[in-house]
């Protein structure tokens, strides 16, 4: 199956407690149908100090988002769209977006 969103693209949470956040995405796990959002869902992690230097304490981690929960921002309008997808002349399948038509993979 292709992935609708992928690492770097720009989403919109659009259900769960971080509604209406957006960001960056910054890993997917297709197995688990989960992504990580740069500043979504963070939850707090009580961490022991390590011997390298690290401070132990109470770190904030964005943890993982499931993709249903998020919607890709369409480069052209800014706005949340649907991915769908189209093959070129030259082979390539890319993402395009629905409500705007332009392809968001180069």
């Amino acid at each position: 199956m292709a992935a609708r969103i992928k690492k770097g693209d720009k989403v919109l949470v659009i259900s769960g407690s971080s509604k209406g956040a957006t960001g960056e995405v910054l890993s997917v796990n297709p197995a688990e149908n989960k992504a990580v959002v740069q500043g979504v869902a963070l939850a707090k992690h009580h961490t022991k100090p390590s011997r390298a230097g690290q401070e132990g304490g109470i770190i904030s981690r964005e943890a993982p988002v499931h993709l249903s929960n998020l919607a890709l921002i369409d480069p052209a309008t800014n706005k949340p769209t649907k991915v769908g997808f189209r093959v070129l002349d030259d082979g390539r399948k890319v993402r395009v977006a629905r409500k705007s038509g332009t392809t968001i993979d180069g």
